[in-house]
C-alpha cells in the first residue's frame, strides 16, 4: 500500500516527562505553493521543542509536512499553521518552528514562530 500525505499527527507517550529535554527535528524538504503564482516554494524547517506528556511520531510528521506540497500558502501563514497543529497535537512545554524559505526573486524569507515560555537553556536550531 503506497504512503500518502496526511494531516493526521500521531504521538507517543514521552518516556521521561519528569525531565526537561529538547528534541530537534530538521526537515530539509518542505514545499508548498505560492498563493499568488502557483509556483513551488521550498524551505528547510527546524523544529525544536521541550515535550510535556507526548512527543510527535516522526513518520506521521513526515506525511503531515508532505500534505502541504500542493497547497497555496504565504510563508507566514503556513509556518504558524504548522506550529499551531503541532502544539494542538502534543501540548509541549515549549516549541519553536523556524522556516527558512529558499530564494525567490532575490529574496530569502525566514519565519520564526514560538509557543510557550522559553526554556532556561537556549534552544539552538539543529
Amino acid at each position: 500500500m503506497p504512503t500518502k500525505p496526511s494531516k493526521e499527527l500521531e504521538t507517543f507517550v514521552n518516556p521521561h516527562p519528569e525531565r526537561d529535554y529538547q528534541i530537534h527535528i530538521r526537515i530539509p524538504e518542505f514545499t508548498c505553493l505560492c498563493p499568488k503564482t502557483g509556483q513551488p516554494d521550498f524551505a528547510e524547517l527546524a523544529l525544536a521543542y521541550v515535550p510535556d506528556r507526548a512527543c510527535i511520531e516522526l513518520k506521521s510528521l513526515k506525511l503531515y509536512i508532505w500534505s502541504f506540497r500542493n497547497e497555496g500558502a504565504f510563508h507566514e501563514a503556513v509556518t504558524n499553521t504548522i506550529l499551531d497543529d503541532l502544539v494542538r497535537a502534543i501540548a509541549p512545554r515549549y516549541m519553536r518552528l523556524t522556516a527558512r524559505f529558499h530564494v525567490r526573486g532575490g529574496l530569502y524569507t525566514t519565519i520564526v514562530a514560538e509557543h510557550g515560555p522559553r526554556p532556561a537553556d537556549p534552544i539552538d536550531a539543529p
